[in-house]
């Protein structure tokens, strides 16, 4: 759950605009339905089996229009939920359920769809020490939902932002000159707080990056055998991180490695959204 400061600053303007992006003008077809208020409501159904994320928000999105709203849960974040659970209600203005419907619900489908699949990665992992990361590709705008959402399903979040740490891949090493030369102007212009990771996608690369002084070494799109003789050669001399196309149907291949973290782009980019509806409204 997002605390009332986070929430104010930071989630309920990027609700509003959402509400905004569906109402230019006015909702049209509730208005000709509904020319005046009148109290209702609506039950909250899960339409398949998942990991339910993104509850406060869902809530967000109608008591932002009306503070009159009233959302009863009968789940968390977190809880893992079956087809045709019913899992609130939500009883208010007609119009106001029928406008903040279609936000509130893309909202709580693409996060739950995240949860869902994070978890599902999280459990083949359960067994290690490994740690399971999420990455900067995320939705434009929906970061701080999507990261959220990997939190929910078990897995961790990378940095937030490109303020939030120094992650010196292929085109920065490039800006520099090399690996070496990228990882000393790092350490001479970072706050000495912040740790260096580099990108590295063969064994040379990963000799220089160590030998520079990088705190974490991110093994990125190598093959196995190649990736094992480079976490020899480290030999604990910094942390390591395997990315890489990494999804639930190739990360079980990668557990032997025994490396500090595992990234995940798909965690965000390639989680299905999971079904979720609104239905049974009626006046009061």
């Amino acid at each position: 759950m997002f605390d009332p400061i986070t929430l104010k600053l930071n989630v309920d303007p990027l609700i509003l605009s959402a509400i905004k992006e569906d109402v230019t003008s006015e909702d049209v077809t509730t208005n000709s339905v509904m020319p005046e208020g009148c109290m209702g409501s609506v039950d909250l159904i899960c339409k398949e089996d998942g990991v339910i994320c993104g509850l406060q928000v869902f809530s967000r999105a109608f008591e932002l229009l009306d503070d009159q709203v009233q959302v009863e849960l009968f789940v968390k974040d977190g809880d893992q939920v079956q087809k045709g659970q019913l899992m609130g209600k939500v009883t208010g203005d007609i119009r106001v359920l029928l406008v903040g419907e279609r936000t509130g619900l893309n909202y709580l489908q693409r996060m739950s769809g995240i949860a869902t699949y994070t978890r599902s990665i999280a459990e083949l992992l359960k067994d290690s020490k490994i740690k399971l990361l999420d990455t900067r590709k995320t939705s434009p705008n929906n970061r701080i939902f999507e990261k959220y959402s990997v939190r929910i399903g078990g897995g961790n979040n990378h940095r937030y932002n490109l303020t939030d740490g120094v992650l010196l891949k292929d085109n920065h090493i490039g800006a520099a000159g090399g690996v070496k030369e990228a990882v000393t102007m790092a350490k001479e212009y970072a706050p000495f707080v912040r740790k260096i990771e580099v990108e590295v996608e063969n064994f040379d690369m990963a000799k220089e990056a160590v030998e520079a002084g990088a705190d974490i070494i991110m093994l990125d799109n190598m093959d196995h055998d190649e990736m094992k003789r480079t976490i020899e050669m480290i030999d604990q001399r910094a942390e390591i991180e395997v990315s890489g196309n990494v999804t639930k149907e190739n990360i079980a291949k990668l557990i032997d490695l025994g490396v500090d973290y595992i990234s995940s782009g798909a965690l965000t980019h390639s989680a299905p959204i999971m079904d979720i509806s609104l239905k049974n409204l009626h006046r009061i």
